[in-house]
């Protein structure tokens, strides 16, 4: 029977990140099942609250990467609304916020500060460089880390400039290796009954996800470069031209090449002495990307999937956005499209979990908060505030609902 719950219900996050690493670390831990409150400034909230598409006035980007939280409104300026989170942190499991580093500590709220209210808090950070280091203090959106954690360097074509990866990839590292961080925090816990302090870099996060290309300089000395949709240790791994568009083929490894020779009409290509081992495919990839586009530029895209399906090549169609999110498997069948209804909204379509978990349960659990929406209920349920009190701290500007 499922856990309609989620493996995560009981933990409590304070969540004092905006825009998309921390959202995107405190969105995992809330379609696990944890609490989130998102704890946001008076007047405006999280930035991205702003961020288009916009439908009937609620950013999209905001719902999307907020599903299932609870939004507080608290001015950390205050002494009073500083009172207030630090009786919450007594009651919470794990804070993570991605301010610059020095600004919890100019606003009292340190990991020292937090383990002295309480010694089980589990105090993520994430930044551009870190909370040490002689970058420490710099600026960093996603382009800078992409810039100087190397993806750009080996993203595009030969003949072109260095290329941002198409997503925010350096947010979605760093909030995935943050979440990674917290749960192995979480796990520690129960063993030595204390918290931990996390500290996440973006332009680490990209770096580490160079793989092998860190290698090449590393052990080799070889800067690579960019290659396009080239892999620099396999071939045939390309996109191809067909007759009606483009399609990929990965081809892994020698046995497959074998199956791909065979899918192609081409048997003799097998133990050609150019072709016959992966290392000489990398070496002769161009001999070998003429080889395939002599087969696939007489085809169309959709023959050229089923042919080589059926012999068990990896392939596939490019798809576009709008493909992704239409086809049955992938949307429908693996619900990577989910409908969920938006209070001031209505029914608004977003994007799924891709984690899939049985008999626990990792989904969308409910709508993205409306700024301050679930202020009262917090201060009432967790910190038994009564309502005069709630209200006096509304109308002193320490809160907002």
């Amino acid at each position: 029977m499922a856990d309609a719950k989620g493996p995560l219900h009981g933990i409590r996050v304070l969540d004092l990140t905006k825009v998309l690493a921390g959202p995107f670390c405190t969105m995992i831990l809330a379609d696990l099942g944890a609490e989130v409150i998102k704890i946001e400034r008076p007047g405006v909230g999280d930035d991205s609250r702003f961020f288009t598409p916009f439908i009937k006035g609620q950013s999209a980007y905001f719902i999307n990467i907020n599903r299932g939280k609870k939004s507080i409104v608290i001015n950390l300026k205050n002494p009073k609304g500083k009172e207030l989170f630090l009786k919450l942190v007594e009651k919470a499991d794990v804070v993570v916020e991605n301010f610059k580093p020095g600004t919890m500590e100019k606003l009292g709220l340190s990991y020292d500060m937090l383990k002295k209210v309480n010694p089980r808090i589990i105090y993520a950070s994430i930044s551009g460089f870190g909370q040490y280091g002689p970058y420490r203090d710099r600026l960093a959106y996603d382009l800078i880390a992409q810039a100087m954690g190397g993806i750009m360097s080996i993203t595009g074509w030969p003949e072109t400039p260095p290329t941002r990866v198409g997503t925010a990839i350096a947010d979605i590292l760093a909030g995935l290796y943050c979440c990674i961080a917290i749960l192995a925090a979480l796990r520690a816990r129960e063993v030595t009954g204390e918290g931990q302090r996390i500290d996440v870099a973006m332009v680490d996060s990209v770096m580490a996800a160079c793989e092998a290309y860190n290698e090449m300089w590393l052990v080799e000395k070889k800067i690579p470069t960019r290659i396009g949709n080239r892999y620099e240790f396999v071939y045939p791994y390309d996109s191809f031209k067909a007759k009606d568009g483009w399609v990929v083929i990965g081809v892994g490894n020698d046995d497959m090449w074998k199956r791909f020779c065979n899918a192609i009409g081409k048997p003799e290509l097998i133990n050609h002495e150019n072709f016959n081992t992966n290392e000489k495919r990398v070496k002769n990839h161009r001999e070998v990307r003429k080889v395939v586009e002599e087969w696939t530029t007489k085809r169309n895209v959709s023959e050229i999937v089923r042919t080589l399906l059926k012999h068990k090549i990896p392939c596939a169609p490019i798809y576009s956005m709008r493909d992704v999110c239409e086809d049955e498997h992938i949307a429908k069948i693996r619900e990577m499209v989910v409908e969920i209804t938006q209070p001031g909204v209505g029914k608004v379509k977003i994007v799924g979990s891709p984690i899939k978990i049985t008999p626990s349960t990792c989904k969308v659990r409910g709508p993205a908060p409306l700024l301050g929406q679930h202020t009262k209920e917090v201060l009432k349920e967790i910190l038994g505030l009564h309502d005069e009190e709630i209200e006096k701290l509304k109308q002193e500007g320490i809160i907002h609902y």
